[in-house]
Formats: C-alpha cells, sequence, structure tokens
C-alpha cells in the first residue's frame, strides 16, 4: 500500500498568524498518525514563516512513524538535517522567496552539488529522495546522483485533471516505470488531493508514497481531519 505523509505546514501557518501555540503543531502530528498516517511532512523555509526550524527539532522526539524533512539544501538546512536525522530528506529546489514548490530539479545541471550532498546525509543514515519532473532524462540522471528515491512533482497532473484530461497522467506513469527500472524508489506530492489522489495512485506502478498538505488540510475544514485523513488511506489500499 502507498505510505501517506501529511505535510502539517498550514498548522503552522494557521499557529503564526495569531502567535502563541494555538493549534499545538506537536499535538496535531501526534493525532495525524494516530489517525493512521503513515508520516509527517515538514518543509521549513529560511525565514521560518511557517515550519520553524525548532520545529523540526521538537517534531524528531515526538514522531513514531516517519519524519520527512523537504527543502533547500542551504547550508542551514543541511545543518538542521543532519541534527535531527529525520527517516528521510527530500530535496527541493526552491527560491527562498518562493510561495511554494514550483519546479523540480534539474538532474543534469546540479549532478555533482546532488551527488555530494546526498552521500552526506546517507553517511548519516538518512534516506534520500529528489523532488523532480517528469523528463526521462531528468529522471536518469537522478539515478547518478545516488538518490534513494525521487518525488515526482505532480501539480501538472493535478492541474489537467481537473480540467477533465486523464491523459496527463501518461508521463508520470512512464517516470515511475523508468525510476523503477532504474532502482529508484517513487514518491509522490504537490496538489494531490480527494478528487485525483485515487485515479494517481491506480496509475503510478510501484508508488511508495505522497506528501499531501495544502489539499488534505483545506478539506479538513468541511470534512474534519480524522474523516479525511482515512479517507486517503482508503483511496491510497
Amino acid at each position: 500500500m502507498t505510505k501517506l505523509s501529511v505535510n502539517i505546514n498550514k498548522i503552522a501557518t494557521l499557529r503564526n498568524s495569531r502567535g502563541g501555540n494555538v493549534p499545538n503543531l506537536l499535538k496535531v502530528a501526534n493525532d495525524i498518525e494516530n489517525f493512521g498516517a503513515e508520516g509527517i511532512t515538514i518543509h521549513p523555509r529560511p525565514d521560518e514563516r511557517h515550519i520553524r526550524y525548532q520545529d523540526a527539532r521538537d517534531l524528531k522526539s515526538i514522531v513514531k512513524t516517519e519524519l520527512n524533512i523537504e527543502g533547500n539544501p542551504i547550508q542551514s538546512f543541511i545543518d538542521l538535517v543532519l541534527e535531527t536525522k529525520p527517516v528521510q530528506v527530500t530535496l527541493v529546489p526552491d527560491a527562498e522567496n518562493a510561495i511554494t514548490s514550483n519546479a523540480g530539479w534539474n538532474t543534469i545541471t546540479h549532478q555533482s552539488f546532488l551527488q555530494e550532498v546526498i552521500k552526506e546525509f546517507q553517511q548519516n543514515g538518512i534516506r534520500t529522495s529528489i523532488f523532480i519532473d517528469t523528463d526521462l532524462q531528468l529522471i536518469e540522471a537522478a539515478a547518478k546522483t545516488g538518490a534513494d528515491r525521487i518525488e515526482l512533482y505532480t501539480e501538472e497532473f493535478a492541474t489537467q485533471f481537473d480540467l477533465g484530461n486523464k491523459a496527463a497522467i501518461k508521463p508520470y506513469t512512464e517516470a515511475a516505470i523508468l525510476a523503477h527500472k532504474l532502482g529508484l524508489g517513487i514518491n509522490a506530492g504537490h496538489d494531490l488531493s480527494l478528487e485525483n489522489v485515487k485515479f494517481f495512485k491506480e496509475n503510478i506502478p510501484n508508488l511508495a508514497e505522497v506528501s499531501i498538505g495544502h489539499a488534505l488540510i483545506a478539506e479538513s475544514l468541511y470534512l474534519g481531519l480524522e474523516n479525511v485523513v482515512n479517507m486517503y488511506l482508503h483511496r491510497l489500499k
């Protein structure tokens, strides 16, 4: 079964909007795990506008499933990951002022840099994943970095699915087939939702994990967090 890792950035955004500790990020993370999710994802950014670096440290001590830390491997991020040693680190090439992730790695141009960073993380027992588009040449280059997994950037699929274009899944299927052939594990994330995740899972062979945050939290405003987590788990079976 494909694992569900819940991105809790939006919980941190809500907390930070008023200061204080409401909602309590650590309690929400524990609740999400108790509701059945198999992982917690966070994406701290340098300005700490949602997840703070201290949140990563605090979550490491209480997450019972798998902690996945996403981010651009600038030195402060590398230091945080090496300090907290999550189960997985997902490398994302987002600019410091990006509202959200909007592109995958060019694994050809940045191959030597990625090799260096990935080697350091793996030497510390941390599983590595590269956020990436579906270009098959980039998938091939990703395998040469030594990464354990890739995370397919699914915004284009989600946009086209909303427009009724289910054929938009094809490049993702092809990318997953090639990645598996090259020995890479396959994760996916960005704009996956209750509406599209079942179709996506059914068409992506060997899909190990999806990371879902914005849609899941938004859907929970109407349907409740425990209910929504279980609705995702049902669709991913």
